[in-house]
């Protein structure tokens, strides 16, 4: 009887981009790793080399995730919209409420520290990252800072507006509220050198949370 030899199996050459479904994982932990390294040297200070050491890889498996290190940043950006994106619409869906203004700004203040709290080094990665100028700053406006803003402040207009709070001007109290939230977060290391809530990250949240919503003034706190 022949022997019938089978073909030689085609080899599939995967352009460069979205990572295929077998090595998803593999590529959303290079980007927490690219993420972490951004965040605390910043771009430029940060090379694939870095990436691949801190991750425990080889350079080339960023190169094949990512192909370059603008595509990586970008691909970071990109996570943090997508882990964020529900927290914003949710954030959005609370203008139409029925509820008091006061109320609604309390859950976006909630909803952002719970945000916060999950993915602390967000407000590390943003600092860095708006030191940049260029396409990175313009991607990091336009794509993340000026949807959640949109949403954000006219929470604290209304509120303002109806006598709830006492604000002098929206948009630099929306920038300093979310930059002090998200900061005392990302550098709890820096405020356990004087408080111990850090190591309890419940109790830290929830004073986090009273804190804000005691520095605005929102009825009952």
């Amino acid at each position: 009887m022949p022997i019938i030899k089978r073909p030689a199996p085609i080899e599939v050459k995967r352009t460069r981009g979205r990572p295929s479904a077998q090595c998803a994982s593999g590529a959303s932990k290079l980007l927490r790793v690219a993420r972490d390294m951004f965040a605390k040297r910043g771009f430029h200070a940060t090379s694939m080399r870095d990436i691949a050491r801190a991750a425990d890889v080889d350079a080339a498996l960023i190169v094949h995730h990512f192909g370059s290190k603008d595509a990586i940043w970008t691909a970071v950006l990109d996570q943090v919209i997508e882990q964020t994106a529900e927290m914003i619409a949710q954030t959005a869906a609370l203008r139409s409420a029925q509820m008091t203004p006061g109320k609604r700004l309390e859950i976006a203040v909630t909803l952002l520290i719970a945000q916060v709290f999950r993915e602390p080094d967000f407000g590390m990665f943003f600092s860095t990252a708006a030191t940049e100028e260029g396409e990175r700053l313009d991607a990091l406006v336009t794509r993340m800072v000026r949807p959640y803003h949109a949403v954000f402040a006219p929470l604290l207009r209304d509120a303002a507006e109806a006598d709830e709070i006492v604000i002098v001007d929206v948009d630099v109290m929306c920038a300093m509220l979310i930059n002090a939230i998200t900061k005392t977060v990302a550098y709890s290391h820096l405020l356990g050198k004087f408080s111990t809530l850090p190591q309890d990250a419940a109790k830290f949240q929830s004073a986090v949370l009273t804190t804000a919503l005691n520095m605005l003034g929102v009825p009952g706190h």
